[in-house]
Protein backbone atom coordinates (compact mmCIF):
# COMPACT_ATOMS: atom_id res chain seq x y z
CA UNK A 1 0.00 0.00 0.00
CA UNK A 2 1.43 3.61 -0.92
CA UNK A 3 2.34 5.49 1.69
CA UNK A 4 0.83 9.23 1.72
CA UNK A 5 4.36 10.82 0.85
CA UNK A 6 4.76 8.42 -2.26
CA UNK A 7 0.90 9.44 -2.84
CA UNK A 8 2.53 13.27 -2.93
CA UNK A 9 5.49 12.38 -4.83
CA UNK A 10 3.38 10.96 -7.56
CA UNK A 11 0.77 14.01 -7.36
CA UNK A 12 3.43 16.41 -7.76
CA UNK A 13 4.82 14.28 -10.44
CA UNK A 14 1.72 14.31 -12.38
CA UNK A 15 1.48 18.20 -12.02
CA UNK A 16 5.02 18.79 -13.32
CA UNK A 17 4.17 16.82 -16.66
CA UNK A 18 0.57 18.38 -17.04
CA UNK A 19 2.52 21.91 -16.32
CA UNK A 20 4.64 21.19 -19.19
CA UNK A 21 2.31 20.03 -21.50
CA UNK A 22 -0.56 22.92 -21.01
CA UNK A 23 2.14 25.65 -21.12
CA UNK A 24 3.84 24.02 -24.40
CA UNK A 25 0.91 24.04 -25.84
CA UNK A 26 -1.04 27.04 -25.04
CA UNK A 27 1.90 29.35 -24.93
CA UNK A 28 1.66 30.51 -21.29
CA UNK A 29 4.20 31.80 -20.24
CA UNK A 30 6.93 29.99 -17.42
CA UNK A 31 6.62 32.13 -14.55
CA UNK A 32 3.01 31.85 -14.72
CA UNK A 33 3.29 27.97 -14.86
CA UNK A 34 5.64 28.11 -11.81
CA UNK A 35 3.91 29.95 -9.44
CA UNK A 36 0.42 28.20 -9.90
CA UNK A 37 2.21 25.03 -10.05
CA UNK A 38 3.76 25.84 -6.10
CA UNK A 39 0.70 27.08 -5.11
CA UNK A 40 -1.21 23.73 -5.79
CA UNK A 41 2.49 22.06 -4.69
CA UNK A 42 3.08 23.86 -1.43
CA UNK A 43 -0.62 22.36 0.55
CA UNK A 44 1.19 19.20 -0.29
CA UNK A 45 4.52 19.87 1.29
CA UNK A 46 2.99 21.55 3.81
CA UNK A 47 1.03 18.60 5.01
CA UNK A 48 3.95 16.23 4.49
CA UNK A 49 6.05 18.43 6.96
CA UNK A 50 3.30 18.74 9.39
CA UNK A 51 2.62 14.85 9.02
CA UNK A 52 1.85 13.30 12.49
CA UNK A 53 1.67 9.95 13.91
CA UNK A 54 0.74 8.11 17.16
CA UNK A 55 4.00 9.21 18.86
CA UNK A 56 4.97 12.92 17.65
CA UNK A 57 3.49 14.29 20.97
CA UNK A 58 6.37 11.87 22.85
CA UNK A 59 9.11 13.17 20.97
CA UNK A 60 11.60 16.03 21.38
CA UNK A 61 14.45 17.69 19.71
CA UNK A 62 17.16 18.68 21.79
CA UNK A 63 20.02 21.23 19.88
CA UNK A 64 22.76 22.47 21.02
CA UNK A 65 25.07 24.66 18.01
CA UNK A 66 28.28 23.00 19.67
CA UNK A 67 29.96 19.93 21.01
CA UNK A 68 27.38 17.84 22.44
CA UNK A 69 30.34 16.09 24.99
CA UNK A 70 30.63 19.30 26.58
CA UNK A 71 27.54 20.53 27.19
CA UNK A 72 26.44 19.23 30.67
CA UNK A 73 22.87 21.00 30.57
CA UNK A 74 21.47 19.47 27.58
CA UNK A 75 22.82 16.13 28.28
CA UNK A 76 20.73 16.50 31.57
CA UNK A 77 17.78 17.67 29.40
CA UNK A 78 18.04 14.67 27.10
CA UNK A 79 18.48 12.26 30.36
CA UNK A 80 14.86 13.81 31.97
CA UNK A 81 13.37 13.51 29.08
CA UNK A 82 14.30 9.76 28.06
CA UNK A 83 13.38 9.12 32.01
CA UNK A 84 9.73 10.35 31.06
CA UNK A 85 9.51 8.75 28.25
CA UNK A 86 10.04 10.71 25.55
CA UNK A 87 12.03 10.30 22.24
CA UNK A 88 14.85 12.26 22.55
CA UNK A 89 16.50 13.10 18.81
CA UNK A 90 19.78 14.89 20.22
CA UNK A 91 21.07 17.04 17.55
CA UNK A 92 24.52 18.82 17.81
CA UNK A 93 28.50 18.11 16.84
CA UNK A 94 30.39 15.12 18.12
CA UNK A 95 34.07 15.87 18.82
CA UNK A 96 33.91 14.53 22.42
CA UNK A 97 32.65 11.36 24.07
CA UNK A 98 28.85 12.36 25.72
CA UNK A 99 28.24 10.49 29.06
CA UNK A 100 27.52 6.38 29.12
CA UNK A 101 24.20 7.48 30.46
CA UNK A 102 23.60 9.34 27.53
CA UNK A 103 24.77 6.58 24.60
CA UNK A 104 23.46 4.05 26.62
CA UNK A 105 19.56 4.69 26.54
CA UNK A 106 17.47 3.40 23.58
CA UNK A 107 15.37 6.62 23.73
CA UNK A 108 18.08 8.55 22.30
CA UNK A 109 18.96 9.49 18.94
CA UNK A 110 22.22 11.30 18.61
CA UNK A 111 22.14 13.04 15.20
CA UNK A 112 25.60 14.77 14.75
CA UNK A 113 25.76 17.57 12.72
CA UNK A 114 29.46 18.90 11.16
CA UNK A 115 30.93 22.06 12.43
CA UNK A 116 31.58 24.15 9.09
CA UNK A 117 34.41 26.91 8.62
CA UNK A 118 32.86 29.54 5.61
CA UNK A 119 35.25 30.68 3.19
CA UNK A 120 39.06 30.34 3.89
CA UNK A 121 39.70 33.50 1.77
CA UNK A 122 38.52 37.33 1.76
CA UNK A 123 37.47 39.17 4.81
CA UNK A 124 36.73 37.47 8.03
CA UNK A 125 33.18 39.05 7.55
CA UNK A 126 32.79 37.20 4.31
CA UNK A 127 34.04 33.94 6.03
CA UNK A 128 31.57 34.44 8.90
CA UNK A 129 28.51 35.16 6.28
CA UNK A 130 29.24 32.17 5.04
CA UNK A 131 29.60 29.93 7.67
CA UNK A 132 26.36 30.93 8.83
CA UNK A 133 24.52 29.84 5.45
CA UNK A 134 26.21 26.93 5.33
CA UNK A 135 25.35 26.20 8.85
CA UNK A 136 22.01 26.89 8.31
CA UNK A 137 21.18 25.07 5.52
CA UNK A 138 22.82 21.89 7.40
CA UNK A 139 20.40 22.73 10.11
CA UNK A 140 17.55 22.92 7.98
CA UNK A 141 18.35 19.83 6.49
CA UNK A 142 18.78 17.97 9.50
CA UNK A 143 15.71 19.00 11.45
CA UNK A 144 13.35 19.27 8.39
CA UNK A 145 13.86 15.54 7.48
CA UNK A 146 13.70 14.19 10.61
CA UNK A 147 10.54 12.83 12.18
CA UNK A 148 8.21 14.93 13.30
CA UNK A 149 8.98 16.62 16.54
CA UNK A 150 6.84 18.24 19.76
CA UNK A 151 9.18 20.58 20.65
CA UNK A 152 12.71 21.48 20.11
CA UNK A 153 14.42 22.59 22.95
CA UNK A 154 17.50 25.04 22.39
CA UNK A 155 20.39 26.08 24.25
CA UNK A 156 21.32 29.44 23.48
CA UNK A 157 24.41 30.65 22.96
CA UNK A 158 25.42 29.74 20.13
CA UNK A 159 22.33 30.87 18.86
CA UNK A 160 23.28 32.20 15.32
CA UNK A 161 22.25 30.70 13.30
CA UNK A 162 20.20 28.14 15.39
CA UNK A 163 17.27 30.15 17.03
CA UNK A 164 16.30 31.53 13.50
CA UNK A 165 16.78 28.12 11.89
CA UNK A 166 14.90 26.44 15.09
CA UNK A 167 12.08 28.84 14.59
CA UNK A 168 11.31 28.67 10.92
CA UNK A 169 11.54 24.36 11.21
CA UNK A 170 8.83 24.98 14.05
CA UNK A 171 6.35 27.59 12.05
CA UNK A 172 6.53 25.01 8.92
CA UNK A 173 5.93 21.86 10.93
CA UNK A 174 3.97 23.26 14.00
CA UNK A 175 6.77 22.27 16.61
CA UNK A 176 6.89 23.87 19.54
CA UNK A 177 10.24 26.00 20.66
CA UNK A 178 11.32 25.86 23.68
CA UNK A 179 14.83 28.50 24.38
CA UNK A 180 17.11 27.34 27.03
CA UNK A 181 19.09 30.78 27.98
CA UNK A 182 22.90 29.79 29.39
CA UNK A 183 23.95 33.64 28.09
CA UNK A 184 23.30 36.35 25.85
CA UNK A 185 25.83 35.09 22.93
CA UNK A 186 26.22 38.94 21.58
CA UNK A 187 28.19 39.77 25.18
CA UNK A 188 30.62 36.85 24.40
CA UNK A 189 31.05 38.19 21.15
CA UNK A 190 31.63 41.49 22.73
CA UNK A 191 34.73 40.06 25.05
CA UNK A 192 36.76 39.81 21.55
CA UNK A 193 34.95 42.40 19.00
CA UNK A 194 33.93 45.41 21.29
CA UNK A 195 30.73 46.25 22.45
CA UNK A 196 30.68 48.70 19.53
CA UNK A 197 30.98 46.48 16.59
CA UNK A 198 28.49 46.15 13.65
CA UNK A 199 28.57 41.78 14.41
CA UNK A 200 27.94 42.64 18.19
CA UNK A 201 25.24 45.07 17.28
CA UNK A 202 23.78 42.77 14.61
CA UNK A 203 23.97 39.98 16.81
CA UNK A 204 22.14 41.67 19.72
CA UNK A 205 19.20 42.72 17.09
CA UNK A 206 19.21 39.05 16.37
CA UNK A 207 18.63 37.54 19.55
CA UNK A 208 16.17 40.23 20.74
CA UNK A 209 13.93 39.95 17.23
CA UNK A 210 13.98 35.94 17.56
CA UNK A 211 13.97 35.42 21.72
CA UNK A 212 10.14 36.22 21.87
CA UNK A 213 9.46 34.13 19.26
CA UNK A 214 9.86 30.72 20.86
CA UNK A 215 6.71 29.18 22.92
CA UNK A 216 8.86 28.79 26.41
CA UNK A 217 12.06 29.90 27.41
CA UNK A 218 14.39 28.82 30.48
CA UNK A 219 17.37 30.82 31.66
CA UNK A 220 19.41 29.82 34.68
CA UNK A 221 19.14 32.63 37.48
CA UNK A 222 17.03 34.81 38.40
CA UNK A 223 18.49 38.06 37.61
CA UNK A 224 18.72 36.94 33.96
CA UNK A 225 14.75 35.74 34.31
CA UNK A 226 14.36 39.81 35.64
CA UNK A 227 16.10 40.86 32.58
CA UNK A 228 14.50 39.07 30.48
CA UNK A 229 11.28 40.11 31.84
CA UNK A 230 12.11 44.19 31.65
CA UNK A 231 14.60 44.53 28.61
CA UNK A 232 13.28 42.21 26.12
CA UNK A 233 9.46 41.44 27.29
CA UNK A 234 9.84 38.03 27.56
CA UNK A 235 8.48 35.43 30.08
CA UNK A 236 10.95 32.96 31.20
CA UNK A 237 11.28 29.84 33.88
CA UNK A 238 14.06 29.90 35.83
CA UNK A 239 15.87 26.61 35.96
CA UNK A 240 18.86 26.12 38.04
CA UNK A 241 21.43 23.93 37.34
CA UNK A 242 22.03 21.48 39.90
CA UNK A 243 24.72 18.62 39.69
CA UNK A 244 23.85 14.92 38.31
CA UNK A 245 23.71 12.24 40.40
CA UNK A 246 27.18 11.27 39.40
CA UNK A 247 28.96 14.46 41.16
CA UNK A 248 29.37 13.08 44.70
CA UNK A 249 32.10 12.33 47.13
CA UNK A 250 34.38 9.31 45.68
CA UNK A 251 34.68 7.00 47.79
CA UNK A 252 38.98 6.50 48.80
CA UNK A 253 38.91 2.76 46.75
CA UNK A 254 37.64 5.13 43.53
CA UNK A 255 40.13 7.76 44.27
CA UNK A 256 43.08 5.46 44.33
CA UNK A 257 42.06 3.81 41.23
CA UNK A 258 41.86 7.22 39.14
CA UNK A 259 44.76 8.18 40.41
CA UNK A 260 46.65 5.12 39.57
CA UNK A 261 44.89 5.45 35.96
CA UNK A 262 46.05 8.96 35.69
CA UNK A 263 49.63 8.27 36.71
CA UNK A 264 50.03 6.20 34.19
CA UNK A 265 49.93 9.52 31.05
CA UNK A 266 50.58 12.28 33.70
CA UNK A 267 53.83 11.97 35.83
CA UNK A 268 52.10 14.46 38.80
CA UNK A 269 50.39 11.59 40.08
CA UNK A 270 53.21 9.40 40.40
CA UNK A 271 54.80 8.63 43.57
CA UNK A 272 58.91 8.41 43.43
CA UNK A 273 59.35 7.01 47.01
CA UNK A 274 60.96 2.95 47.59
CA UNK A 275 57.66 2.01 49.51
CA UNK A 276 56.15 1.48 45.86
CA UNK A 277 57.70 -1.57 45.07
CA UNK A 278 56.03 -3.23 47.60
CA UNK A 279 52.69 -0.72 47.80
CA UNK A 280 50.56 0.02 44.90
CA UNK A 281 50.96 3.64 45.17
CA UNK A 282 50.25 7.36 43.88
CA UNK A 283 51.41 11.01 45.08
CA UNK A 284 48.24 10.80 46.86
CA UNK A 285 47.57 7.42 47.86
CA UNK A 286 48.68 3.71 48.65
CA UNK A 287 47.01 0.35 48.26
CA UNK A 288 48.29 -2.78 50.73
CA UNK A 289 48.79 -5.29 48.74
CA UNK A 290 48.39 -7.82 51.36
CA UNK A 291 44.70 -6.61 51.77
CA UNK A 292 44.11 -4.44 49.55
CA UNK A 293 43.59 -1.62 52.36
CA UNK A 294 43.98 1.76 50.71
CA UNK A 295 44.98 5.15 52.89
CA UNK A 296 45.70 8.51 51.87
CA UNK A 297 49.40 9.90 52.39
CA UNK A 298 49.59 11.78 55.63
CA UNK A 299 52.71 14.01 53.35
CA UNK A 300 50.58 14.14 50.19
CA UNK A 301 49.65 17.61 48.27
CA UNK A 302 46.38 19.24 48.22
CA UNK A 303 44.64 18.45 45.29
CA UNK A 304 43.79 21.72 43.31
CA UNK A 305 40.92 21.26 40.64
CA UNK A 306 39.73 23.89 37.97
CA UNK A 307 37.95 23.17 34.78
CA UNK A 308 37.89 25.61 31.28
CA UNK A 309 36.62 25.78 27.87
CA UNK A 310 39.64 28.28 27.78
CA UNK A 311 37.60 31.18 26.55
CA UNK A 312 38.29 35.23 26.76
CA UNK A 313 35.34 35.19 29.56
CA UNK A 314 37.98 32.90 31.98
CA UNK A 315 41.71 34.92 32.74
CA UNK A 316 43.88 32.00 34.00
CA UNK A 317 46.23 34.23 34.88
CA UNK A 318 45.10 35.19 37.46
CA UNK A 319 44.99 31.61 39.14
CA UNK A 320 49.01 31.40 37.23
CA UNK A 321 49.90 34.43 39.45
CA UNK A 322 48.37 33.00 42.57
CA UNK A 323 49.95 29.96 42.28
CA UNK A 324 53.66 31.64 41.90
CA UNK A 325 52.44 33.74 44.91
CA UNK A 326 51.34 30.32 46.69
CA UNK A 327 54.77 29.06 45.72
CA UNK A 328 56.45 32.37 47.13
CA UNK A 329 54.65 31.44 50.72
CA UNK A 330 56.46 28.23 50.88
CA UNK A 331 59.72 29.31 50.18
CA UNK A 332 59.32 31.92 52.62
CA UNK A 333 58.91 29.57 55.30
CA UNK A 334 54.90 28.97 55.08
CA UNK A 335 53.76 25.77 56.75
CA UNK A 336 51.82 24.81 53.59
CA UNK A 337 51.31 21.72 51.65
CA UNK A 338 52.91 21.41 48.22
CA UNK A 339 49.79 21.75 45.28
CA UNK A 340 48.86 19.59 42.34
CA UNK A 341 47.10 22.38 40.23
CA UNK A 342 45.06 20.62 38.03
CA UNK A 343 42.65 22.56 35.38
CA UNK A 344 40.60 20.42 32.69
CA UNK A 345 38.69 21.12 29.56
CA UNK A 346 39.22 21.99 25.52
CA UNK A 347 38.94 25.34 24.35
CA UNK A 348 40.66 27.89 21.83
CA UNK A 349 43.28 29.57 24.19
CA UNK A 350 44.48 26.11 26.16
CA UNK A 351 47.92 25.96 23.69
CA UNK A 352 48.74 29.70 24.91
CA UNK A 353 48.24 29.29 28.31
CA UNK A 354 50.18 26.09 28.26
CA UNK A 355 52.78 27.87 26.87
CA UNK A 356 52.77 30.00 29.86
CA UNK A 357 52.79 27.39 32.42
CA UNK A 358 55.50 25.68 30.48
CA UNK A 359 57.58 28.77 31.27
CA UNK A 360 57.05 28.75 34.86
CA UNK A 361 59.53 27.38 37.19
CA UNK A 362 57.67 26.37 40.22
CA UNK A 363 58.98 23.42 42.75
CA UNK A 364 56.36 23.12 45.62
CA UNK A 365 53.49 23.39 42.50
CA UNK A 366 52.72 21.08 39.81
CA UNK A 367 50.31 22.20 37.01
CA UNK A 368 48.07 19.20 34.58
CA UNK A 369 45.91 20.56 32.38
CA UNK A 370 44.70 16.94 31.24
CA UNK A 371 41.45 16.30 29.20
CA UNK A 372 39.35 13.69 31.27
CA UNK A 373 36.02 11.36 29.84
CA UNK A 374 33.50 12.43 30.76
CA UNK A 375 32.94 9.14 33.39
CA UNK A 376 36.28 10.35 35.40
CA UNK A 377 35.83 14.09 35.55
CA UNK A 378 33.02 13.58 38.83
CA UNK A 379 35.48 11.12 40.30
CA UNK A 380 38.16 13.63 40.09
CA UNK A 381 35.93 16.34 41.45
CA UNK A 382 35.12 14.42 43.74
CA UNK A 383 38.69 13.46 44.59
CA UNK A 384 39.80 17.20 45.10
CA UNK A 385 40.71 19.13 48.00
CA UNK A 386 39.31 22.64 47.03
CA UNK A 387 37.94 24.13 43.60
CA UNK A 388 39.01 27.74 41.45
CA UNK A 389 36.41 28.91 39.64
CA UNK A 390 37.66 32.11 37.41
CA UNK A 391 34.16 32.17 35.14
CA UNK A 392 33.35 36.05 34.75
CA UNK A 393 29.82 36.32 33.13
CA UNK A 394 30.40 38.24 29.96
CA UNK A 395 26.52 39.06 30.82
CA UNK A 396 26.82 39.09 34.52
CA UNK A 397 23.78 36.86 34.79
CA UNK A 398 24.32 33.20 34.64
CA UNK A 399 26.13 31.13 36.96
CA UNK A 400 28.99 28.58 36.14
CA UNK A 401 28.22 24.75 36.16
CA UNK A 402 31.69 23.73 36.80
CA UNK A 403 30.89 25.21 40.39
CA UNK A 404 27.49 23.43 40.48
CA UNK A 405 28.89 20.04 40.04
CA UNK A 406 31.88 21.07 42.29
CA UNK A 407 29.18 21.36 45.26
CA UNK A 408 27.59 18.50 44.28
CA UNK A 409 30.79 16.87 45.03
CA UNK A 410 30.80 18.68 47.86
CA UNK A 411 33.54 20.14 47.09
CA UNK A 412 34.57 23.93 48.45
CA UNK A 413 35.55 26.62 46.29
CA UNK A 414 37.34 29.69 45.73
CA UNK A 415 34.90 31.91 42.81
CA UNK A 416 35.99 34.99 41.16
CA UNK A 417 33.35 38.21 41.94
CA UNK A 418 30.61 39.15 39.58
CA UNK A 419 27.14 40.48 39.47
CA UNK A 420 25.16 37.32 40.29
CA UNK A 421 27.45 35.07 41.77
CA UNK A 422 25.85 35.56 44.78
CA UNK A 423 22.59 32.84 43.88
CA UNK A 424 25.45 30.44 43.98
CA UNK A 425 28.46 30.63 46.24
CA UNK A 426 27.95 31.98 49.58
CA UNK A 427 31.04 33.38 51.21
CA UNK A 428 32.34 31.97 54.20
CA UNK A 429 29.90 29.15 53.92
CA UNK A 430 30.40 27.06 50.97
CA UNK A 431 33.68 28.93 49.30
CA UNK A 432 35.04 32.50 48.91
CA UNK A 433 34.84 35.00 46.60
CA UNK A 434 37.88 37.02 45.26
CA UNK A 435 38.79 40.04 43.07
CA UNK A 436 42.45 39.38 41.75
CA UNK A 437 44.99 36.75 42.31
CA UNK A 438 46.73 38.20 44.98
CA UNK A 439 43.32 37.73 46.99
CA UNK A 440 43.23 34.50 45.50
CA UNK A 441 46.90 33.50 46.99
CA UNK A 442 46.21 34.90 50.65
CA UNK A 443 42.15 32.28 50.37
CA UNK A 444 44.54 29.29 49.22
CA UNK A 445 47.42 30.05 52.14
CA UNK A 446 44.59 30.46 54.41
CA UNK A 447 42.55 27.79 53.46
CA UNK A 448 45.21 24.65 53.35
CA UNK A 449 47.28 26.43 56.50
CA UNK A 450 46.16 23.23 58.28
CA UNK A 451 45.57 20.53 55.64
CA UNK A 452 45.47 17.76 55.70
CA UNK A 453 43.09 18.18 58.71
CA UNK A 454 39.64 18.59 58.71
CA UNK A 455 39.33 20.82 61.36
CA UNK A 456 39.71 24.29 59.67
CA UNK A 457 37.80 26.47 57.83
CA UNK A 458 38.28 24.29 54.39
CA UNK A 459 36.80 21.44 56.13
CA UNK A 460 33.94 23.37 57.63
CA UNK A 461 32.72 24.75 54.08
CA UNK A 462 32.81 20.70 53.40
CA UNK A 463 30.25 20.38 56.05
CA UNK A 464 27.90 23.08 55.00
CA UNK A 465 28.06 21.48 51.56
CA UNK A 466 26.88 18.03 52.62
CA UNK A 467 23.92 19.36 54.72
CA UNK A 468 22.65 21.73 52.26
CA UNK A 469 22.88 19.99 49.14
CA UNK A 470 19.46 21.59 48.01
CA UNK A 471 16.64 19.97 45.40
CA UNK A 472 18.22 17.66 42.83
CA UNK A 473 18.51 18.26 38.90
CA UNK A 474 15.79 15.43 38.58
CA UNK A 475 13.27 17.42 41.00
CA UNK A 476 14.36 20.65 39.55
CA UNK A 477 13.32 19.53 36.60
CA UNK A 478 10.33 17.89 36.89
CA UNK A 479 8.96 20.78 38.84
CA UNK A 480 10.15 23.60 36.22
CA UNK A 481 10.35 21.78 32.87
CA UNK A 482 8.31 18.70 32.42
CA UNK A 483 4.98 20.84 32.67
CA UNK A 484 5.87 23.10 29.82
CA UNK A 485 6.84 20.15 27.45
CA UNK A 486 3.37 17.75 28.83
CA UNK A 487 1.66 20.85 27.99
CA UNK A 488 -1.22 20.67 25.23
Amino acid sequence: MATPYTCIVLLAGSLVLLAVFYTKESGVLWPVAVTGLFLLLFPLLWLRLRQQDRRTERRVCVLVLGDIGRSPRMQYHALSLSRHGYLVTFVGFSDTKPHQDVLSKENIFIAPITEVTGVQVGPKVLKYVTKVIIQSLQLLRVLLTMELQSHILLQNPPGLPSIAVAWLVCVLRGSRLVIDWHNYGYTIMALSLGTTHPLVRLAKWYEHFFGPLATHNLCVTNAMKDDLQINWGLKATTLYDRPASIFRETPLEQQHELFMRLAETYPQFRHRGSEDVEHQGTVFSVCDPTDGTVTLRIERPALLISSTSWTEDEDFSILLKSLEEYEGFIRAGASLPSLICVITGKGPQKQHYKKLIDSMHLVHVDICTPWLEAEDYPLLLGSADLGVCLHKSSSSLDLPMKVVDMFGCCLPVCAIHFNCLHELVKHEENGLIFRDSAELAEQLKSLLSEFPSSDGRLGAFRRNLRTSRGQCWDDNWDQNVLPLISSP
